[in-house]
């Protein structure tokens, strides 16, 4: 990840696909460890590719290595909604599971199982989320 204007996450990322529509791009995430010499024989080792889409016409083709750029606000929003919100609901519920005298065993329980819902809310309105996170390219 990469920052050079304020307020703005870059990632470089290689054209897989492009149309007038969209630009499809595949940006590789190493880990940490991605500079030890034992990488390629470790487990712990993570490198990742991700897909991301677009939505625009770019002067751009296949194979092309262009940045993506997006506002370092909706990163802060997927981290609430992803993480955030969902541990303050298990602490929340936890609390007032306990507080009405609900063995521990079973309010640990019943309030990490809450995030089940939580999160099959989140698959359903992931279209509606989606249309809030905007990527443009940096050719």
């Amino acid at each position: 990840m990469n920052s050079t204007n304020p307020g703005t996450i870059n990632h470089e990322g290689i054209v897989q696909k492009a149309d007038d529509k969209s630009v499809i791009v595949s940006i590789s995430t190493a880990s940490a460890c991605s500079g030890c010499h034992a990488e390629g024989s470790c487990t712990l080792s993570g490198k990742e590719e991700k897909i991301i889409e677009v939505s625009g016409s770019y002067n751009v083709k296949p194979g092309d290595t262009v940045i993506i750029l997006m506002k370092q606000s909706m990163g802060y929003t997927a981290l609430f909604l992803g993480y955030l919100l969902p541990l303050i609901a298990v602490i929340a519920i936890l609390i007032i599971l306990i507080s009405m005298k609900v063995p521990e065993l079973g309010a640990g329980l019943i309030s990490l199982a809450m995030l089940i819902p939580y999160y099959i809310v989140l698959f359903f309105f992931r279209k509606r989320i989606n249309e809030k996170f905007t990527f443009t390219l940096k050719a």
